[in-house]
């Protein structure tokens, strides 16, 4: 069996607007692990080839730091396998399932990601679901989905339902199960997964501590929400993303490709 995770890199190989989404996509996947919110080789991120209808995702076998831009596989939306490096490590169903679903019926969405963290989790099993307990919190209030759990996400029935359930929303709470956030582009994605993570972290830890829960006035709720919406001030993740560019090639010390983008 071919368990390699060393693959040949393959940038002369495609399009240059695809290796720039590879490497933004490998990019991504290894900031999730720096910041914590990876579950051994499960999980998924996905974004769509400019131009095209087919999707960057992760072989299934490999951990977020070992992906790099060509070890990512090509699929279409109802998860046939275009392009995969020469390895036996295929692709998890959940991922075309899941993410397939969203590309398909939104076509604004470039990038979906999907984590199983340890606060993410707790908060999906809470009956209130995320509470507006913390400025990151209240940036959800009103604009987040929740979708009932029906088992491992390989039925592809389910489809209908989770779209139903995240609607026009950014982000959703899929119930016992974790996170998902999608956005018209992978760094405003991150920074939304990275915001929801944060405001799930907050309230368990709020609500582990015991103490008697605040929650601001509404007037406060729906000027903050509106403060938050991407359009009102700035998008989400777009001024972010290249200080958290220069954090992984700070930390690859190979000038000028990060260890990813290979």
């Amino acid at each position: 069996m071919n368990y390699n995770a060393d693959f040949r890199c393959i940038k002369d190989e495609v399009s240059a607007e695809e290796w720039q989404a590879r490497i933004d996509l490998a990019a991504c996947y290894r900031l999730v692990d720096m910041y914590d919110m990876t579950d051994l080789i499960y999980n998924h991120i996905t974004v769509r080839i400019p131009g095209t209808e087919h999707l960057l995702i992760n072989l299934y076998g490999l951990t977020y730091k070992e992906i790099t831009a060509s070890s990512l596989a090509k699929i279409d939306v109802e998860g046939n396998i275009i392009w995969k490096p020469d390895t036996d490590y295929g692709i998890n169903v959940a991922g075309y399932v899941i993410h397939g679903a969203i590309h398909k019926a939104r076509p604004e969405v470039n990038c979906v990601t999907h984590t199983h963290t340890r606060a993410g989790m707790a908060v999906s099993a809470m009956k209130c679901g995320l509470l507006p307990l913390s400025q990151t919190g209240i940036r959800f209030h009103g604009r987040i989905g929740y979708h009932d759990y029906e088992g491992p996400a390989i039925n592809i029935e389910e489809r209908v339902r989770l779209v139903e359930s995240l609607g026009e929303h950014d982000a959703m709470i899929l119930r016992s199960h974790g996170l998902l956030t999608c956005g018209p582009n992978i760094p405003m994605a991150f920074n939304t997964l990275y915001q929801l993570e944060q405001a799930c972290r907050a309230q368990v830890d709020a609500m582990a501590a015991g103490a008697e829960l605040l929650v601001p006035s509404e007037e406060v709720l729906a000027r903050t929400v509106h403060l938050y919406k991407p359009g009102t001030r700035r998008p989400y993740g777009v001024l972010e993303w290249p200080a958290m560019i220069r954090r992984l090639e700070a930390e690859s010390k190979v000038s000028p490709y990060p260890y990813y983008a290979s």
